[in-house]
């Protein structure tokens, strides 16, 4: 993919329209363009933390609520059911990710039209997508649930939330699509806002489904399916309402002039993670299911406390992505680079703050989700050994959305696949060999993500090389 940058950023800035005939592409962008460095990264990334921090409270209180019910198969099921959940959220990834480079860049470039385009590409295919893996779901519910390491015990409510949860995705691609399509027009606290109602909905109505009303697993399902619906139709509102330089109209739609090329090419990579981190997850809980039930309920609650620090990292690396993209398509290598800089020095110090919050703290969340002696008891040592990345974690989800800024292709596909796949797999079958043991088969997460920060450095700095050159 090449990109042409016929203008600097001096020239860009000298021939914006004076103050009183700015475009509404000036407007949404400004900050972009024209604003200090920490003020430009603060405001995108605090937007994308908070949706961030509503995710990850979504998925605690799914497995808190599940937990009060003091029956630890229900809690298995959750967990067990996830990875399939996450695999329809890689969909909304791909769009979203692959839309919100795209379009960054196109906005930076002076080409607006061409974003709204993009927009609506990925609208409707992500849409249609929807609807047939709805479909598929209600077809093959319990053949997917043994496949992804349900057992006799847990089979049951494990069908029974996918079966529900199937009728929502549709909603929940176009949500995580556009939680992030709309922040590459500047427009982050939109979608904030989007994920905040949606999961404040799920929120609200999981204790009422599942402890008021009894409905259990089911209760869990219904309210996600809600929360999703609620945040796909806050979007719509907004993509309708004429303030916005995006578009979801049929006559935009269109595949051709490289808008699937470029929606897929960083799309796919970053999908590809959450597809493999799906899969890894499936392979995980099949390995711990030879240690029973209860070391799968641990694991399962484990990755929920470990998801408090890599849901906050991931909303600031995806926070500073269309800035850097803006940055990247406008030619502005200065700024670009002072951005990166600062977002990686933040990044550090967050992740060693959260990760000393969540270490020290592993107990009393552990035991907030489950009360028996022998999964809490794993749930703990679990977190522990999961949290030993989170010093580097901060660094890993800066420079994958770093080099996706650029649309470079190749480095996001190898980066995509190594953390979950080519790394962590081989990785979690070689301790298996070697230990056997329950905990050593954790670590092979942390050791994953360390080999995965040293591959991202050298992948960036092979991107910005080739794709800035080494003049200014």
């Amino acid at each position: 993919m090449q990109h042409k940058h016929t203008s600097n950023y001096t020239e860009q800035t000298a021939a914006r329209p004076a103050q009183g005939s700015e475009s509404a592409a000036d407007k949404s962008t400004g900050i972009f363009r024209d604003a200090p460095v920490p003020k430009a990264v603060i405001s995108n990334i605090v937007p994308s933390i908070v949706s961030m921090s509503m995710v990850l409270v979504y998925n605690l209180a799914d497995t808190f609520f599940i937990g009060q019910t003091k029956d630890a198969y229900m809690v298995a099921a959750v967990s067990i059911a996830t990875p399939a959940f996450l695999l329809f959220m890689a969909v909304g990834m791909l769009f979203g990710i692959g839309g919100t480079s795209l379009i960054s860049r196109m906005l930076g470039e002076g080409n607006p039209q061409k974003a709204k385009r993009a927009s609506s590409f990925c609208f409707w295919t992500g849409l249609a997508i929807g609807v047939i893996a709805m479909a598929f779901i209600w077809l093959f519910a319990d053949p997917i649930c043994r496949a992804i390491g349900a057992s006799e015990d847990t089979l049951g409510y494990t069908s029974q939330y996918l079966n529900i949860v199937a009728a929502g995705i549709p909603s929940l691609i176009i949500g995580n699509s556009f939680s992030n399509i709309i922040r590459a027009e500047g427009n982050a606290r939109t979608a904030m806002m989007g994920m905040i109602i949606g999961n404040l909905a799920n929120i609200i109505l999981d204790p009422v489904m599942i402890l008021g009303l009894g409905w259990n697993v089911a209760g869990a399902a219904i309210a996600t399916v809600i929360g999703n619906v609620v945040a796909a139709l806050f979007y719509l509102c907004h993509l309708l309402s004429g303030k916005t330089l995006l578009s979801i109209r049929p006559k935009d739609y269109t595949a051709k002039d490289g808008i699937a090329a470029g929606v897929l090419a960083i799309g796919v990579p970053a999908s590809l993670n959450s597809i493999l981190m799906s899969a890894s997850n499936i392979i995980t809980n099949n390995i711990m299911s030879r240690f029973g039930d209860m070391t799968v309920a641990g694991l399962g609650v484990a990755m929920k406390v470990n998801m408090i620090v890599v849901m906050l990292l991931i909303g600031l690396g995806s926070g500073i992505q269309p800035l850097l993209g803006y940055c990247f398509g406008a030619g502005n290598r200065k700024r670009y680079t002072d951005v990166l800089k600062f977002s990686l020095c933040l990044a550090l110090g967050l992740s060693l703050i959260m990760t000393a919050v969540c270490y020290l703290g592993a107990g009393p969340l552990v035991y907030a989700f489950l009360d028996n002696p022998d999964a809490s008891g794993y749930g703990i040592a679990f977190a522990r050994i999961y949290i030993y990345s989170g010093p580097v974690m901060g660094l890993l989800f800066v420079l994958i959305n770093a080099i996706q800024s650029t649309g470079a292709a190749i480095p996001s596909l190898i980066l995509s696949v190594s953390r979950q796949g080519l790394l962590y797999i081989p990785i979690l079958l070689t301790f298996r060999r070697l230990f056997d043991t329950a905990p050593m088969l954790a670590a092979a997460q942390p050791a994953a993500d360390y080999l995965s920060t040293a591959l991202a450095v050298i992948l960036f700095l092979y991107t910005y090389k080739k794709y800035f050159g080494r003049a200014q």
